[in-house]
């Protein structure tokens, strides 16, 4: 199989028969063998009944229909664990990226030997205060933290070789990073192509100011676990010790001053009285903690075991 579109969504039921006629008209003019992948993340419209629909009168669309919203990272999951295709395309339901992108993505990873090609949506019909600029500024910080040179992580329309989507693990909110992961996980051929973005035709957007501050948050995450992910303890452990010696250094301070200031008969004042002993005190319990910290996150790191993320309630 050539393709295998991947489309998370939430609440698009008016969308989807005219996102999957665009790409049955693509799909057919370029004579792809294809499977289209609606993953329903919790809808309350008629988007389900809607992809039931579509799945009847086209063998090449299924269905997975999460019991309630989970989000996109976890839609891609189920997605991309089901996915049989060559090349995987993935791309928001909402009409803004547009399926005529395929054929140039899809020739970009297999004759162009990328692993991953990621769209930028370098003229965006989005508001400028609360997404455009925010986004631009998000971008940078990623690019300058990750090392991955993309303009655009957080655009849905990418390409993928099948092999990467099997061997990355994206979960919480890392969607908006999968280059990250890819890079990470040995895929370093990674492209990017300039893609139209049009205007929302239905609906309104699913995502508000609160996905650029998750989008730091998940972006100083995943910058600690690239790095430090199988090895907290040289994170933790290595902070706790420096931590723990300048407060012995602090104590050891403050005893050789007692000590010299009764050897020559002066009065010392209480030890307690000593700024010198709350610094002591202080770094020397939390030097203690950050190391247990790095010692307990190895345990759990050669323990944990495999979590279901969400429950499917049918699949078609």
């Amino acid at each position: 199989m050539n393709l295998s579109i991947i489309i998370p969504l939430l609440n698009e039921a008016e969308s989807l028969p005219e996102l999957h006629n665009w790409i049955v008209k693509v799909m057919t003019q370029n004579n792809y063998s294809y499977e289209v992948i609606f993953i329903d993340d919790g809808s309350t419209d008629s988007s389900w009944a809607v992809i039931q629909g579509l799945a009847s009168q086209n063998p090449a669309v299924k269905g997975i229909r999460f019991m309630r919203n989970y989000g996109k990272s976890q839609a891609l999951h189920a997605g991309f664990a089901r996915a049989e295709g060559d090349v995987i395309i993935t791309m928001d339901a909402d009409l803004q990226d547009s399926p005529d992108e395929i054929p140039e993505l899809y020739e970009m990873v297999t004759t162009g030997g990328l692993d991953l090609v990621s769209g930028w949506k370098k003229k965006r019909y989005d508001s400028v205060v609360f997404k455009n600029t925010p986004s631009k500024l998000f971008n940078w910080a990623a690019r300058k933290t990750s090392g991955v040179t993309l303009h655009d992580f957080n655009c849905g329309l990418k390409a993928y070789k099948n092999i990467v989507v099997k061997n990355i693990e994206v979960s919480g909110e890392m969607h908006r990073y999968i280059p990250v992961l890819a890079k990470n996980a040995g895929f370093s051929k990674i492209g990017e192509k300039v893609v139209i973005h049009q205007a929302r035709k239905y609906g309104t957007s699913k995502f508000g100011m609160s996905r650029f501050i998750n989008g730091l948050l998940d972006l100083i995450t995943i910058w600690f676990l690239s790095r430090f992910g199988k090895r907290p303890m040289h994170f933790f452990g290595a902070l706790g010790v420096l931590m723990f010696l300048i407060g012995f250094a602090s104590a050891a301070y403050i005893g050789i001053s007692k000590l010299f200031k009764l050897y020559s008969h002066e009065k010392a004042m209480l030890v307690t009285d000593n700024p010198w002993f709350y610094i002591a005190l202080a770094t020397m319990i939390i030097g203690t903690q950050m190391f247990l910290a790095g010692f307990l996150g190895e345990i759990i790191l050669r323990t944990k075991n495999n979590e279901e993320r969400y429950k499917i309630s049918e699949t078609l």
